[in-house]
């Protein structure tokens, strides 16, 4: 699916969470705020309950969040093909052998890896607004 506008991108990218059954499942605690940094893109994904609550294109520097997954832009479109190339399927790999980077509290990361996965994998649908 292609996206005309970072707002288009924004809305399918909730709605397609909001929906998605796994994580209306799974994500009673997945409570975080997160950055997705892709170079020229950066965006503040603010879960609740396993909903999003509000996505921030560009968020400024004082913005909140708990903890960051940063990669170039490359990265990103490689990760969100809907069948990636190997050491592109998911971000441990990616940060093991490509240019991803996990930074701030990684114990939250680590407490919500499994709806936060099933959430990442959604770009694979949406795509990324890089």
């Amino acid at each position: 699916m292609t996206v005309t506008t970072t707002n288009d991108w924004s809305n399918r990218f909730k709605e397609l969470n909001d929906s998605n059954e796994e994580l209306n499942a799974h994500g009673k605690y997945f409570s975080c705020s997160y950055l997705l940094d892709m170079e020229t893109t950066k965006i503040l994904v603010q879960t609740h309950g396993g909903k999003i609550e509000k996505i921030t294109m560009d968020p400024g520097p004082l913005d909140p969040y708990q903890f960051a997954i940063r990669a170039s832009q490359d990265t990103w479109s490689k990760f969100s093909m809907p069948t990636p190339p190997p050491m592109y399927h998911g971000i441990f790999a990616a940060s093991f052998q490509r240019d991803m980077k996990l930074e701030g509290d990684l114990l939250v990361l680590m407490q919500n890896l499994r709806c936060l996965t099933t959430q990442l994998e959604l770009l694979r649908v949406v795509g990324i607004p890089a």
